[in-house]
């Protein structure tokens, strides 16, 4: 009888325990990570799409494993200045972050994107502001497209750091700035939503998350060109702990690795003058004389060579106009777009047309009559880089100025042979 009796106090006692330990918050197995939303509060967003995203990452931070020892969440608005919400640790559920996010009211004020990146790097992210180390870290930015100040520099310090960015621009935000703004690859980072559609991207964006906060690969490329590449990665030493061997070689020859040893507070390098359209294997060695930490390894392809426009040719030229044409570049380097600039060679206001991608001429029009123009077309491409090539062309005399000047009236005094 004192056996059952054991058996079933000991049996009672474990259920008690799991009980507990479901109600305390997430089980050590829970993934662990930092996550902030960047708000747009400005006066750019009306008060119903403010009230409609804000709803939005309420119900996208509900379901989350936040807790002590798993995800934490914080909430920082964009306006003339930033402010924080509430920051990291703050709440310990789902449900508590939900609330709090509910409560948030609209600051107005100018749309200072830049400046609460920069606020969020220094003030949240970073370890000297209490940021726990080693964990992976997620940036969710609800946009409405535009920023009055430099989004691209801070935006780049953050994945530096180690920063997945994701955004969700509900307007009409530029493709080009936001697709470089957002994590590779973009088409899984980036999203273009309407406002009252944002429950459709809820739980694709919440899975995400979910598996950018797994710590699987901490080792990042960006800024691919043809001929060079930046990368990132989050502080795994510090000066005092070790240093680091970062190592590069192309695919087909790992025999020519190229090494370069970094101190150990470093957390990104570019490599430069490597060959376009080539699979690169990249290897960092942590060496570490405190604790061992494990090498990240990446393969990065460079772009094909970007060719900028050739074989200009001018036609249709007319005294005030005339056609610009040129071959375009093709292939999978084409260019996103032209764009055309063109003024007098003996000084004088410059003028540029756009062409979009995929267009070869443009008609410059508004031109002066017997002047001589360059004309510059350049290829803009997704690396940032540009290609140009210019041509000169001439306008002829206008058709009025070659008329025939009317005679003489009687009288006057004529001119000679």
């Amino acid at each position: 009888m004192l056996l059952w009796t054991a058996l079933g106090l000991a049996l009672s006692l474990a259920l008690a325990l799991a009980r507990s330990g479901a109600e305390n918050g997430p089980q050590a197995s829970a993934p662990q990570g930092d996550l902030l939303f960047l708000l747009d509060s400005s006066a750019s967003v009306s008060h119903y799409e403010f009230s409609r995203v804000r709803e939005f990452l309420g119900q996208l931070a509900a379901p989350l494993p936040l807790g002590p020892g798993a995800l934490r969440a914080s909430l920082v608005h964009v306006s003339s200045r930033p402010h924080t919400e509430f920051p990291f640790g703050q709440h310990s559920s789902g449900a508590a972050v939900q609330d709090a996010i509910r409560a948030a009211a609209q600051l107005m004020g100018n749309t200072n994107t830049g400046l609460a990146l920069a606020y969020a790097r220094e003030q949240l992210f970073a370890e000297a502001a209490g940021a726990r180390p080693g964990v992976p870290k997620v940036l969710v930015w609800v946009t409405d497209g535009g920023s009055r100040d430099p989004v691209g520099p801070p935006m780049q310090e953050l994945k530096d750091l180690g920063v997945t960015v994701f955004i969700i621009s509900t307007g009409r935000g530029n493709l080009l700035e936001l697709s470089d703004a957002a994590s590779a690859p973009a088409e899984k980072h980036l999203h273009f939503v309407d406002v009252d559609d944002l429950h459709i991207i809820a739980q694709e964006l919440r899975s995400s998350i979910l598996d950018a906060m797994q710590p699987q690969q901490q080792l990042r490329a960006s800024e691919v060109t043809s001929s060079s590449f930046r990368l990132a990665w989050p502080p795994l030493l510090t000066t005092e702990s070790g240093y680091y061997v970062l190592e590069l070689a192309p695919s087909s020859e790992p025999g020519t690795t190229r090494r370069q040893q970094l101190p150990g507070n470093a957390t990104g390098w570019a490599w430069a003058d490597l060959d376009p359209d080539t699979d690169y294997d990249v290897a960092l060695v942590p060496e570490s004389n405190v604790h061992p930490v494990r090498p990240q390894h990446l393969r990065v392809r460079t772009l094909p060579e970007e060719a900028g426009p050739e074989r200009i040719v001018i036609s249709h030229v007319r005294p005030h106009s005339l056609r610009v044409s040129w071959a375009p570049a093709l292939g999978p380097a084409a260019a996103l777009g032209y764009h055309v600039q063109f003024g007098p060679l003996r000084g004088g206001a410059a003028q540029r047309v756009d062409v979009p991608a995929g267009g070869n001429s443009t008609t410059l029009q508004g031109l002066a009559p017997g002047t001589a123009y360059l004309v510059t077309v350049t290829a803009a491409f997704r690396s940032g880089r540009e290609r140009a090539m210019s041509a000169k062309a001439c306008t002829p005399d206008s058709e009025r100025s070659r008329a025939p000047r009317p005679p003489p009236p009687p009288g006057a005094p004529g001119r000679g042979p």
